[in-house]
Formats: C-alpha cells, sequence, structure tokens
C-alpha cells in the first residue's frame, strides 16, 4: 500500500509561499500519512450485458424444446433471449449482417450465415457462447439455409442457384451439389434466379423442394440426384411452406398471391388466394397487391389449419401500417404493426415437422419491437412483453446511472409504476422462457434514469445486471400542446423539433428531489408523493438570464432576490406567480420593432394539473428572450435537498433558485461571478448579433456555430465542447467566445481562503477552466427556514485548470468522501398524523455528513477538481494544489466522475479517444488506463456515465444500453452472475405413426444422409469452394461449458462425442483397409490369369 507524505509536498510550496505552505501544513500536521487503499489490482474493464432492442434486426430463430430465441442483426450482433432476465449478447467479428439463423433444436448450437458468405456454428452451451467452427464461401452468394429437425447435413442455398451441403459436425462440405442447370432441365430457358427455399418434405426426407426466385419450384429426390416434380408460377416466389402431411405446400409470390399445390399435381397450382386482393365481378383476375413476403402453414388436430402471412395489402392503402395477416378456417385476422416486419416465426407445440403442429404464439419481429402474439386466445391478444425492449421508445436524450442507492427507493418506484401498466395484454405466461438465472452475489440497488426527447424520463431498475422499467414521468404533461401555428413556433422555440426533450437531469436519491432541464431553456422541479393530488396553478418562475458584458462591475455584497440591481436584470419576481403562466400582452411581449421581449420558449398549462402517485410537479422555471434573443439552453444543473435551492447556468451565466420559497436568489452572468478579480479582457458584445446555436444536443460539426437554429436533440451531444477552441491557454479569451457555467457542487466547506469555518457553499465549474465560491446563508430549519431569506454571496476563486471544468467533489482530512448534505424524503401531500410526522421530519436538521462547523482550522478538507484535461487536489482553506495529473494532452475528457469503491475512493475518466482511466486519491496516481473503444458516435459521449462501485454505461446504439465494469472484483464474480442459455431438456417423443400405417405404410420416411453425403459416397468438394476456419476455441470450446450439472452433463456428451468419433473414424480406416486389401487381391488374381499360360518369351 503506497504512503503520500503530504508534508513533503507542502515543504515544497514553503520557498514559493511560506504562510500559504504554513497554513497548508497545519491542517495536516495531526495525520500527515494519508494511506491510499486502491491499488492498480483492484481494477480491470470488462463488458458485463447489453440491454435493449437489437439496433437493426435482420434475422430470428427459435429453439422449440430450449424455449430461447435468437435475433441477428445488421451489424453482425447476435442477442439471445431465455426467460425474463436470461439474455446474452455476441458479436461476429466481420460485422456482416446476420441474414440467416438455425438452431441445432435442443443441442445447445446455433448456425450463422453472413451476408459476406460465412456460416458460423456457436456454441451455447457457456455463459457465454463462442463460435466453434466457420466456413467461408469464395465463389457463391449466400442466399438461403436450411438445417433439417435431427439432422447433422445443413443445406446452403446460393445466388447461383447451386445447393451445396455441409456436415455441422465437422463443418466441411460435401461431394453432394444440387446444380441449378441439373434441378430444371429443360423448364425453363432462363436461369431461375437465387435459391430462396430450401425444405425436406416433412414425410420424406428423401424428397427435398427448392424454390427459385424466378417462380419455379422443383421437388428433388436425393437418393435418385434428379428432380421427381416441377412446379412454375408466373410471379416471383419469396417463400414456401410445407403442410404436415408433405402432400401440399403453399408459396408466397410477389403480386400478393398465395398459390397451394399438390406434389403430384404439377400443371397448376389447386387452388390460388390473393388475401387482400378485391375479387372483379367478371371472374376476372384479382388486381395485384403488395408481395407476400413470407407465409406460414400450419395445422391442428382439432380445428382449422392457420395460414399466417407478412405483407400482402393492396396498393390502395397509402399510409396505412404494415401488417400480419392470420387466416384460420372462414376468418382473416388483418394485425396492424407500429413498424415494419422483418420476420416472423410462428411458436408450436412440437418440434418434429410430419406432427400436427398446434401453433400457439407468433413472435413478430419489427424494426424497431419484438411482438408476440397469442393465437389461442380470441382477437389475439398480445402477450406483455417481459425485456427491456422499449429504451428507444422515444429517442434517449441523456441518462444518469446511480448504484447503492436507498433501500427502499426501488420498491416505491415499483408501487407507483406498477399503476401505469397497460391493460388487455394475454393472460397466458411469456413463452420465450428458456435458460436458467445467474447466482449473483451482488445485492445493492441499482438505478438508470433515462431522459427522451418526447418529455420523458424513465426510471430502471439495473440491479445484478437485469434490467426492468420501474416508472415513467412524462414532463410534457406541464405545457400546453403546440397548435399548429408556424410563425409563433419559429418566433418563440429555439429548436425545429422535439421542444420537449429532456437535455439534463438531477436527482437526489435519498430525498426522492427530481430537477429536469429541458431543451427549449426550462426546468421543473418534481417531488415524490404516494398520493393523486391535483394542481390547480402551476407554479412558475421567469428568468432573464442575458450575456451582456458592459463596465464591470464588482458583485454587489449583499445576497438577496430577484430585484437587484444587476447588469444583466433578474427578471423573476421574489413571490411565486399564483395566476399560471402569464399572458403576455404583444405591448410587452413584442417592442415597436417586433422585437420578442419577456416571452419563454414553451407555455404552461393554465388548466388544473390532475397528478398521479409519483413524481408530481412542484415548479417551472423558464428563461425567457431578451430584447430578441433567444434564451441559451441549460449547460449546467445541481440540486440540493438539504438546502432547497436548484442552481442552473448556460453560457450566459447561472441562476440560484428557492424551491421552498419559489424565489430566485442569484441571477448572475459569468462575468459578475469574477467582481474585479477578472482574469480576461472581454470585450462587449451587442445583444442584436446574429446569435450563435444554442448549444443544447446539437449535430457537432466543425462550423456549426454557423447554423442558425439547433437541429433535434436527438442528433447529438448536451455540451458544445467538441466545436469550441482547445487552446491550453487559460489567460487569453477569443472576443467572441463566452464563459459557460458547466459543472457545480453543493457543499460544507470553507468559502474563502483562509477561513476557520466551514459553511454550506456553491461550486460553481466554467468552460474557461476557473473554478469559484458562492457562499450560501441559510436561515434555521423549519418555519424560520420558509420565512426568512436565503443569502447567496460570490465569495471569490478557487484556481483555474485546463479545460472546461466537469467534475467536482471534496474529501476529508482522512481521504473520506465527503457526499453532499441531503434531506430524507417525507410525502409533502400528508394529512392528518402523517403531516405531524413530516413537520417533524421538515424540523430536524438535514444530513449532513461534513464535519462540525466548529471545528478548527486544522481539520482541513480536500478539494477534487477534474477538467477535460487535468485533475487538481486542493487543500483547504489553504487553497494550496498538493496533487496534479495531466490527464490528456492531445485528446479531452468527456466524463469524469469521483466514485466511490468497496475500500477507497477514485476519479474515473472517459476521454474522447476512447481511454477509460482512474485516478487514486489524493494522489492521482493513474490506476487504470485502458484504451476501450474508438469514439465514432456522439451518442456515446453524450451518454457514457460513471457510478459507484466500478460500473459504468452508455448508449451503444440507439436503442441498446451497454454496461461495463471496471472492478476487479465485478470481473472475477460476472461468470456468476450470467444466466445459462442452455438447460437439459428431454426431447419430446416423435409422434406416432398409427397402426394402419404402420401396417401399409405411409408414414414418415427415414434417409441415411451420411451415407448419402458422406465421402465415400459423395466424393470430396471443390478444394476451392469455400473455406474451412476453427473458431477460437473448437472442440476445446465445448470443455469450458456452463458449470454445475449443464456442464457435468455437457462433458459427459462431449466425451461420447469424442469416442464415437475416434470409433467412427477407426470404422472408415478399417473398412478402407478392407477394400484396399480386396482391391489388391482381386488385381493379383487377374494377373495370375493373365500371366498363367504364357510362354516365357511372350513376356
Amino acid at each position: 500500500m503506497k504512503k503520500f507524505n503530504i508534508r513533503k509536498v507542502l515543504d515544497g510550496l514553503k520557498e514559493q509561499a511560506s504562510s500559504s505552505a504554513s497554513s497548508g501544513q497545519s491542517g495536516t500536521q495531526e495525520n500527515n500519512l494519508m494511506q491510499e487503499t486502491l491499488q492498480s489490482e483492484n481494477f480491470q474493464l470488462c463488458k458485463t450485458v447489453r440491454h435493449g432492442f437489437p439496433y437493426q434486426p435482420s434475422s430470428m430463430a427459435h429453439d422449440p424444446v430450449q424455449k430461447i430465441l435468437a435475433i441477428g442483426t445488421q451489424s453482425g450482433a447476435l442477442r439471445l433471449f431465455g426467460r425474463p432476465g436470461v439474455e446474452c449478447y455476441c458479436q461476429h467479428e466481420s460485422g456482416a449482417a446476420v441474414i440467416s439463423l438455425q438452431f441445432l433444436i435442443n443441442e445447445g448450437a446455433l448456425v450463422s450465415a453472413l451476408a459476406d458468405d460465412s456460416v458460423h456454428l456457436w456454441n451455447l452451451r457457456q455463459k457465454r457462447p463462442a463460435i466453434l467452427h466457420s466456413l467461408k464461401f469464395n465463389r457463391e452468394r449466400i442466399t438461403f439455409v436450411h438445417l433439417p429437425f435431427q439432422s447433422k447435413w445443413l443445406y446452403i442455398g446460393t445466388e447461383k442457384g447451386n445447393i451445396h451441403i455441409v456436415n455441422v459436425e465437422s463443418f466441411t462440405l460435401s461431394g453432394y451439389v444440387i446444380m441449378w442447370n441439373k434441378a430444371i432441365e429443360l423448364s425453363s430457358k432462363a436461369h431461375p434466379g437465387p435459391v430462396v427455399h430450401i425444405s425436406d418434405n416433412p414425410m420424406d426426407e428423401g424428397k427435398l423442394i427448392i424454390g427459385y426466385e424466378s417462380g419455379i419450384v422443383v421437388l428433388w429426390d436425393l437418393k435418385s440426384k434428379k428432380a421427381d416434380y416441377r412446379y412454375t408460377y408466373d410471379e416471383a416466389i419469396h417463400s414456401v411452406a410445407w403442410h404436415h402431411e408433405g402432400k401440399q405446400f403453399i408459396c408466397s409470390h410477389s403480386d400478393g398471391t398465395l398459390t397451394i399445390w399438390n406434389i403430384k399435381g404439377q400443371g397448376k397450382p389447386f387452388q390460388t388466394i390473393t388475401p387482400h386482393g378485391k375479387q372483379p365481378k367478371d371472374g376476372k383476375k384479382p388486381e395485384p397487391c403488395k408481395p407476400i413476403l413470407k407465409v406460414e402453414y400450419k395445422t391442428t388436430r382439432l380445428g382449422d389449419p392457420f395460414m399466417i402471412l407478412s405483407g400482402g395489402l393492396s396498393y390502395d392503402t397509402v399510409g396505412r401500417r404494415p401488417c400480419l395477416t392470420v387466416m384460420h378456417g372462414k376468418s382473416t385476422a388483418v394485425l396492424e404493426m407500429d413498424y415494419p416486419i422483418v420476420d416472423f416465426l410462428t411458436l408450436c407445440e412440437t418440434p418434429y415437422p410430419n406432427d400436427f403442429q398446434e401453433p400457439y404464439a407468433v413472435v413478430v419481429l419489427l424494426e424497431k419491437d419484438l411482438v408476440v402474439i397469442d393465437l389461442a386466445q380470441n382477437g389475439y391478444p398480445i402477450f406483455e412483453n417481459p425485456y427491456p425492449l422499449t429504451i428507444h421508445e422515444s429517442p434517449v436524450t441523456c441518462c444518469e446511472y446511480y448504484a447503492d442507492c436507498p433501500v427502499d427507493l426501488i420498491p416505491a418506484l415499483y408501487s407507483v409504476g406498477s399503476r401505469q401498466k397497460r391493460q388487455g395484454y394475454s393472460k397466458k405466461e411469456w413463452p420465450i422462457s428458456g435458460g436458467n438465472w445467474g447466482l449473483g452475489t451482488q445485492s445493492y440497488p441499482e438505478i438508470i434514469i433515462t431522459g427522451h426527447a418526447d418529455g420523458t424520463v424513465k426510471f430502471w431498475d439495473a440491479s445484478a445486471i437485469m434490467l426492468q422499467v420501474l416508472y415513467k414521468l412524462k414532463t410534457a404533461k406541464v405545457f400546453e400542446k403546440s397548435r399548429n401555428n408556424k410563425e409563433e413556433k419559429q418566433n418563440t422555440e429555439i429548436v425545429d423539433e422535439d421542444p420537449f426533450a429532456i437535455q439534463i437531469m438531477a436527482w437526489c436519491p435519498e430525498s426522492r428531489m427530481l430537477c429536469v432541464a429541458g431543451v427549449s431553456a426550462n426546468l421543473i422541479i418534481y417531488r415524490f408523493s404516494k398520493q393523486e393530488i391535483t394542481t390547480e396553478v402551476v407554479q412558475l418562475l421567469e428568468v432573464r438570464l442575458q450575456y451582456e458584458v458592459n463596465d464591470m462591475e464588482s458583485p454587489p455584497e449583499g445576497g438577496g432576490g430577484g430585484d437587484r440591481d444587476l447588469p444583466t436584470p433578474g427578471a423573476a419576481s421574489p413571490s411565486p406567480q399564483t395566476t399560471g403562466p402569464p399572458t403576455h400582452p404583444s405591448s410587452s411581449s413584442n417592442s415597436s420593432d417586433g422585437v420578442r421581449d419577456n416571452v419563454p420558449c414553451l407555455k404552461v398549462r393554465s388548466t388544473p394539473l390532475k397528478q398521479s402517485p409519483g413524481y408530481q410537479v412542484d415548479l417551472v422555471v423558464q428563461l425567457v428572450w431578451v430584447s430578441g434573443e433567444p434564451p441559451q439552453q441549460i449547460t449546467s444543473l445541481a440540486l440540493n435537498s438539504s438546502y432547497g435551492l436548484i442552481v442552473f447556468g448556460n453560457s450566459n451565466g447561472l441562476a440560484v433558485v428557492d424551491y421552498l420559497q419559489k424565489t430566485v436568489l442569484l441571477n448572475l452572468g459569468t462575468v459578475e461571478l469574477y467582481g474585479s478579480n477578472d482574469p480576461y479582457q472581454r470585450q462587449p458584445r451587442s445583444p442584436r448579433k446574429t446569435r450563435q446555436p444554442s448549444g443544447g444536443l446539437c449535430d457537432i460539426n466543425e462550423g456549426s456555430a454557423s447554423e442558425d437554429r439547433c437541429k433535434s436533440p436527438t442528433s447529438d451531444y448536451r455540451d458544445n465542447s467538441f466545436s469550441r477552441s482547445r487552446s491550453s491557454s487559460v489567460t487569453s479569451i477569443d472576443k467572441e467566445a463566452r464563459e459557460a457555467i458547466t459543472s457545480f457542487h453543493f457543499c460544507e466547506t470553507f468559502a474563502r481562503k483562509g477561513d476557520s469555518i466551514i459553511t454550506p457553499c456553491l461550486y460553481v465549474g466554467t468552460s474557461l477552466g476557473t473554478v469559484l465560491a458562492v457562499a450560501l446563508n441559510l436561515p434555521p430549519a423549519g418555519e424560520q427556514r420558509l420565512l426568512q431569506p436565503v443569502i447567496v454571496l460570490p465569495s471569490g476563486t478557487l484556481g483555474r485548470l485546463k479545460g472546461s471544468i466537469l467534475r467536482m467533489a471534496f474529501l476529508d482530512n482522512t481521504g473520506t468522501f465527503l457526499p453532499p448534505a441531503f434531506e430524507l424524503w417525507y410525502e409533502p401531500n400528508a394529512v392528518g398524523a402523517d403531516s405531524e410526522e413530516r413537520d417533524k421530519a421538515r424540523k430536524r436538521r438535514p444530513v449532513s455528513v461534513s464535519p462540525s462547523t466548529s471545528q478548527e482550522l486544522q481539520e482541513s478538507q480536500y478539494a477534487v477538481v477534474c477538467s477535460e484535461k487535468q485533475a487538481k487536489v486542493i487543500a483547504l482553506p489553504s487553497q494550496n494544489c498538493i496533487f496534479k495529473h495531466s490527464i490528456t494532452e492531445t485528446s479531452f475528457v468527456l466524463r469524469a466522475d469521483v466514485v466511490q469503491m468497496n475500500i477507497g475512493n477514485c476519479v474515473a475518466c472517459f476521454c474522447a479517444n476512447g481511454h477509460i482511466m482512474t485516478l487514486s486519491l489524493p494522489g492521482l496516481r493513474p490506476l487504470l488506463d485502458v484504451n476501450y473503444l474508438p469514439l465514432t458516435d456522439m451518442r456515446i459521449a453524450r451518454t457514457f456515465c460513471f457510478t459507484n462501485l466500478g460500473q459504468a454505461m452508455y448508449l451503444t446504439s440507439p436503442t441498446e444500453i451497454q454496461r461495463i465494469t471496471y472492478s476487479q472484483e465485478t470481473c472475477e464474480n460476472l461468470q456468476e452472475m450470467l444466466g445459462e442459455l442452455f438447460t437439459p431438456v428431454e426431447t419430446p417423443e416423435a409422434p406416432n405413426r398409427g397402426f394402419f400405417k404402420g401396417l401399409f405404410g405411409g408414414g414418415a420416411t427415414s434417409l441415411d444422409r451420411e451415407e448419402l453425403f458422406g465421402e465415400m459416397q459423395a466424393g470430396k468438394a471443390s478444394r476451392g469452394l469455400a473455406q474451412h476456419i476453427p473458431g477460437p476455441q473448437g472442440l476445446e470450446g465445448m470443455k469450458g461449458a456452463a458449470s454445475g450439472v449443464v456442464a457435468d452433463l455437457a462433458r459427459a456428451r462431449i466425451a461420447l462425442d469424442e469416442r464415437g468419433q475416434k470409433l467412427g473414424e477407426l470404422d472408415e480406416r478399417t473398412a478402407a483397409m478392407l477394400a484396399s486389401a480386396d482391391s489388391f487381391g482381386k488385381h493379383a488374381h487377374d494377373m495370375m490369369l493373365k500371366c498363367k499360360d504364357k510362354k516365357w518369351y511372350q513376356f
């Protein structure tokens, strides 16, 4: 354990500033050796779990015995889902789109085919699935893949129309090939197109049906290697499906028709159906419809079969949403979907294709959702989806992550959130129920909060690497719905779209107070209540916050309300507005030349607001237009429940709001915080100058400053720091640059250099690297807090760093983290006895973990400050910098947090170059530096956040949250925490053939595929056709299969497989030797007969 001698550090400062050094040294005389408990071996970076809907899905498969669902995406990702809480993410290295997935049913394996013409075998018998084998086709493009149930031979159809056969155990090609010209022969003069379908007859494995895109279907006899029948239709085929008895099949076509064929009637279809076509009275063909992209034909033992299809709507249904059609007997149900259909699968009771299918549900994969329909109930209700797939319901604009929350918080949020659930779901259990949960040892509560473009805020339970939505808050309810008045919108709103988007959130888990900042320069403060109330009038404060540098003035000495005489006037009245949002007459909102003034961007609703249990609005704060200048978007926000204060800032300045008394306490431009000590030479700026974009969540492009209006908040980052000049100099300022407020921290500390007592303070960080202190003089708790004013007084500069200030925190003289003071939650709407309890709670002194205010000077503190470039530890009250670390020279920090680990504290940083770093406290020693990912997406920059106990998260795509850990302990326990996908399940018994079928034949006939496709019969495949690539683990990978019983079963099975494989190889070698001996004997006998009667001279 390394020890830092602070005395030596301060001795070095003595020569330059003896007085400062002595005051700093006096605070460390009793404890001059501060031990750092965290070492580099306590840190390790790894991904833990990915949540959310698979981004840009492309294919899907289902294992009906294991009850597992697999989804492939266009970026080569693979997501596997079992019972709620059992899910897994894998990635193909090439990143090519997954075009087809096939389970080896009940075998714990999956075959994936990619758009780069590679086929892969995944082992699902381990907690983190791995590739066992790969096969890369060189000459042909893969278009379709089919693996029959309980077969080890995989059929692969290609763009050239050929079919190749792969042994999935060895991943080698068979010499057996079905060539397109042999399949169609003279039935067509032209090439039939790519293979769009392959499947074997359910009753005869020796008969294979092949569908070609042009409309030709071939019934191929595998044994005789020729076509039995050919079926031709003049419309392109999209899919084919069998009746379970193997006597009929159905095709879907590009003109919206379905054709049903008898296998022995090849002339024309037995029946043609146009499900959505209008039938003309004169008997002509119905009008063509949109293509039917897929059809499935499923039979039931007691009723009519189901025909389920996607697409096929008539062309005159313009603007109609995508539909899934379920045809059952004479009824046809058209089920509208919210997004385009990617694929669908019918879930059936049996895995055997030659039995009555008994369908019970349909899984529909949409572009942005997964829907499961219950086929057994009238009206086809959908199942309630238990997976966290609604993260992207509205695009995520910001998020926060909290670990080790109060234990009563998740139950409280769940109880109010459970009332928000929709009705009308299927009453049955979720049908995808495979796998087993992990045995997690982490038990602390974790909560993720996501803010969205439509103004919603969602709370998620993220404990034990799971994710479940707890509660959803709609902030847009506070505002009037925007009318379609384009002129008015353009004049008042500062964003083109999504005016309610959430930009920043501040939350106090202990008091449950929540504050959200919107993209339209508005703040909403919420209290948590378990009781429903109706708010007659939403309380509103309006604030004028304008950047205008005139003659420099030092800040006034008094604190005081919003009526102070300042260069940028504080607009809000000290008393709350009780008549709802102000309606400004045209004379006050527009000056004589039409300049807008005192107008907010959004109108707060004037009608009563019914508020359900949960988060209820307490106060709305809005920035208003000033002399034709729109308000700048809010860049930083902080909340303190102990003090009853909210502070927010933007590129103009900051405002402090007392949400208990509903008043603005301070409204200052950034310049005025410095007073007479401003180190920068600033140029006055005309308020009518062409405004810069508001920063907000704009696209970050070089030169974006020329854009007049901010883009959608969903497009990118909340801070415009990407486009700012990154000069290392902190003594000069560009004439046009504004000094934005970038961070806040409430604390109980020393307000000024050399102070002897600690007081409540607000520390302010700016975009130019300055840290400023603001002293807070609070009235006593209880009634006096509501009657006497809070005095707010800027009290000087703490220090300067390179780059924008990102995070501040405080440690005591032993290095222990000092969290801000907080108030415990109480029911705000309590009545009777409950209200007495509430009043008692409010009179109690707020919980403060800072040292007592009567402490003497030597009990010093340490301020930890992190900017885009540097980290510093500053001793208080001497304000000496005792440790300093340059985090990055070539890049800049996007997110920094001071986090608590199990045995100490550290600074965690995420840089724009993709590095994740941790620094010790207070010594700022580098403990971890990993080049985690190149920052290719501003979404990651905007949503990355660290939290306590080594957890972090970010949005890896618009629909998915990736969670990671930087804790060695969590990495070691991860294997136990992960769920198991594969569980030992008996395969159902094959259907009974029945007495008469057994007696007279007519049941399913099997095929010895091994004999037909094996090397002895079929020969070797062409060498250059495909390249075999063994997986990183090969057969050894399966030996690392899951733990416990599953592992033992898996190992026993592998041992049997290996033994069988070796015996098979021995048999093959013995057979080959016998054949060779026979051949040698035959040749010797022939030679003897030939030479028998010859004389010596005839040789």
